[in-house]
């Protein structure tokens, strides 16, 4: 076999492979094994039907074919191999010629991974938050802790802000009831903002066994979009009730014995997580300044594939789980079509480009993923697909995704490296030590699910 490589551009190049018939050899018998195993000739046990007698019967081409079908895969590889190549994707295959006896030429077309200098990115800068943990941030958290432990009890006055109705709800579209229109005994705070449009003003000030009307556009259903007339009858008002903010609330509610020492605890905990988020911000940030420092080809098919896959995995699972289609979706977002599918296109080429650059990184660093690390990202991507680390780990072999998995982590490790010859700024001019937080697993998890956000690789594996 023969083989040469043209370059189409940076990212694309044509293979053209000749191949003496002789090489072909294994495959012809392969081909007249199949077909012998799928016709049947009289006076011939099936399977034992002779070469020739398949090539007058059903044609020396078919046999051909077959052949040519089942050795090209081989020979392409082969021919990527010898020229080292990293193709992305299917190859565009055009038999040139095939000589009965002699030859098979063929040319195959295909977009590769581009070659990558990367410059010196130590001198990156970034400014981040400060993680400071404020008296108004330590008292909101405790109110969010006392909001849980709250309890409701049913008042006679009238409803106000805050409190929880029990309400029936009844439709019209056109003075017509509607047979999805009807709900009885649902609970709704006031204010929330969770129900109808409309129906905070209708009810506050309503005791319970009073009645009220109002519009509102309807959001679901088989009059969605339509505007309603919405009756509410009012069949209780609960007042809620947050216990007192003392020792006895923090026994309650925490292991702590005293109120002060819940306090102390949600600040310390309150400051890890600004701590975490600091981190993040600094590893997206760094990021971004990373793919601003490197030239990258874009190889055109790839990006067009890209933008399908997360237009398809936006249509049909995440919307689609919402009841949403993606006309009600750009309405609610307030954009055009065509302004979705910019921000869409800008997005798969930036999760293009993470993924080659950090690739290039862990190529050049070395770096190498261990047992450990793969076994805590998956146990973490197990989390978040809602499966047990077993069905997930059974899921991603099968699957043949393990490769896919180490990426993923090589990729965190190089960001997590980037980051950390970065100068990292917070917005008070102080140097961040990234290095406080317990370094190493937590620091490059968070890294790799920075890279996972902006290559969209987690919406792509759960779908």
């Amino acid at each position: 076999m023969k083989s040469a490589v043209e370059t189409l551009n940076p990212t694309r190049v044509r293979l053209t492979v000749e191949v003496p018939f002789e090489e072909l050899k294994a495959s012809l018998d392969a081909a007249y094994k199949k077909i012998n195993q799928q016709v049947t000739v009289k006076g011939f046990r099936q399977g034992k039907i002779p070469a020739r007698v398949i090539d007058q019967r059903f044609g020396r081409g078919a046999v051909l074919e077959e052949a040519v079908n089942d050795a090209l895969p081989k020979f392409y590889t082969e021919a990527v191999n010898e020229a080292d190549l990293n193709p992305l994707g299917q190859p565009e295959v055009d038999i040139t010629e095939l000589k009965d006896g002699e030859l098979l030429s063929f040319t195959a077309e295909v977009d590769i991974r581009p070659t990558l200098e990367i410059p010196d990115y130590s001198g990156i800068e970034v400014t981040v938050d400060a993680a400071e943990v404020s008296d108004e941030d330590i008292e909101k958290s405790l109110e969010q802790l006392r909001d849980r432990f709250a309890t409701t009890s049913p008042v006679e006055r009238a409803a106000a802000e805050g409190d929880i109705v029990t309400v029936d709800l009844e439709a019209k579209v056109d003075g017509e009831v509607l047979e999805d229109g009807v709900a009885k005994g649902i609970d709704y705070t006031i204010g929330s903002g969770q129900l109808l449009e409309g129906i905070d003003e209708a009810v506050t000030g309503l005791e319970a066994g009073a009645t009220a009307t109002f519009t509102s556009e309807l959001k679901g259903g088989s009059a969605e979009g339509k505007e309603a007339e919405v009756k509410v009858d009012v069949t209780a008002v609960k007042a809620r009730e947050l216990p007192a903010l003392d020792d006895e609330f923090a026994q309650l509610a925490s292991e702590f014995d005293t109120l002060e020492e819940l306090r102390a605890d949600s600040a310390k905990r309150l400051a890890r997580m600004k701590k975490y988020d600091q981190a993040t911000q600094a590893q997206e940030k760094v990021l971004d300044e990373l793919i601003k420092l490197v030239e990258v080809p874009m190889p055109e098919k790839l990006l067009e594939d890209e933008v399908n896959t997360r237009k398809h995995n936006l249509e049909h699972h995440q919307l689609g789980q919402m009841g949403l289609d993606l006309a009600k979706y750009l309405e609610i977002q307030g954009k055009s079509a065509e302004e979705f599918d910019a921000e869409l296109k800008e997005q798969a080429e930036k999760g293009i480009k993470t993924q080659f650059i950090l690739d290039e990184i862990v190529n050049k660093e070395k770096l190498s993923v261990g047992q450990e690390e793969l076994t805590e990202h998956l146990m973490r991507r197990a989390q978040s697909s809602g499966m047990s680390p077993d069905q997930f780990a059974q899921a991603v072999v099968e699957g043949g995704q393990v490769p896919m998995l180490v990426g993923e982590v090589a990729r965190g490790k190089a960001l997590a490296s980037v980051v950390e010859v970065a100068k990292v700024l917070d917005t008070n001019g102080e140097v961040v030590d990234l290095d406080d937080e317990d370094e190493t697993a937590e620091t490059v998890e968070a890294a790799t699910e920075v890279v996972e956000a902006a290559e969209g690789t987690e919406d792509k594996t759960e779908a």
